[in-house]
């Protein structure tokens, strides 16, 4: 058994996929954990095993096959373990350094963190990398699907899904009303439920040099930071600002913003560099579906 495990054993066969001098090192078995998940997770999570092997054989033959490693979390592992995420599932989501998991369920409106913000927290896991990319064939409402080819970049630890909240009517949150009422003369009924959204500057610009990182290594024609600034002036207004500077500080020879384009290259955006401009939420939605076009890598809170 691995050092730091101390119930869950890992498959003897296989090997574990390494990282070294910045790039995964995958051997022909390598582990790779997953964790059924609750509800439709085991069903879902079964499947893509099937269809992920079935790539394997496909591309490889018999040269290089997935060792399967179960993991625990949710109602399955507090049955088997007594505990929604044991450590044991922690440490070996880093042994393996890849992981499939299926949906976890947490009770709505109950005392219960959700397991997927702990595993983000705890791991670190800060971006949420989501490609959103039409399919020939696939039928879709939308008139323009088959022009969208998007990167969503959602940091994962910080804002809401920091969990930093209290029920209302907790000796917590009427603390945080108390303070809040004495120290700014902000004025909050008893019965108010209370969460804070944090947005740092450190976290934020991990999170913007991580995207910009992927669109130059990956030829990506535009970075956007999407937002709700024009509100949340001191959170999302500064989340902009910070990737603005990210971009400006780090990338100056790749990137040009949007401003630039208009004062200095006649609204044409100049060959070989990535565009960086922001949208607020609200705009951006219209904006994807009626000029999806216009929109490549997205940065969000």
């Amino acid at each position: 058994m691995r050092p730091g495990l101390e119930r869950i054993k890992p498959p003897s066969d296989g090997s574990f996929i390494e990282y070294i001098d910045g790039s995964y090192k995958v051997p022909d078995k390598p582990i790779i954990a997953y964790i059924e998940g609750d509800g439709i997770g085991p069903e879902v999570t079964s499947s893509a095993r099937a269809v992920l092997d079935a790539a394997v054989e496909k591309v490889y033959g018999k040269a290089r096959r997935i060792v399967w490693w179960e993991l625990y979390a949710g109602y399955k592992a507090e049955k088997l373990f007594g505990s929604l995420l044991p450590e044991d599932t922690l440490t070996g989501m880093m042994m393996a350094k890849v992981t499939l998991k299926g949906p976890l369920e947490t009770p709505i409106g109950t005392g219960h963190r959700s397991l997927n913000v702990t595993i983000r927290q705890r791991l670190d896991l800060y971006s949420n990398i989501r490609p959103v990319k039409y399919f020939r064939g696939v039928p879709a409402p939308s008139r323009y699907a088959d022009k969208i080819n998007l990167i969503i970049f959602r940091e994962n630890t910080e804002d809401v899904y920091a969990g930093i909240e209290w029920q209302a009517g907790s000796r917590e949150a009427l603390k945080v009303i108390e303070f809040l009422h004495r120290e700014f003369g902000i004025e909050l009924t008893p019965d108010t439920g209370i969460g804070l959204k944090p947005i740092s500057e450190w976290r934020t610009k991990r999170h913007a040099r991580k995207a910009l990182r992927y669109a130059i290594k990956h030829g990506r024609r535009v970075v956007t930071f999407m937002h709700k600034g024009n509100i949340m002036k001191y959170t999302e207004g500064a989340f902009v600002n910070w990737g603005y500077e990210v971009a400006l500080n780090e990338f100056r020879e790749y990137v040009v913003t949007e401003k630039e384009v208009n004062e200095q290259y006649g609204g044409k955006q100049p060959e070989g560099k990535i565009l960086v401009n922001d949208r607020v939420a609200d705009n951006m939605f219209q904006q994807i579906i009626t000029r999806p076009w216009d929109y490549d890598v997205i940065v969000t809170p």
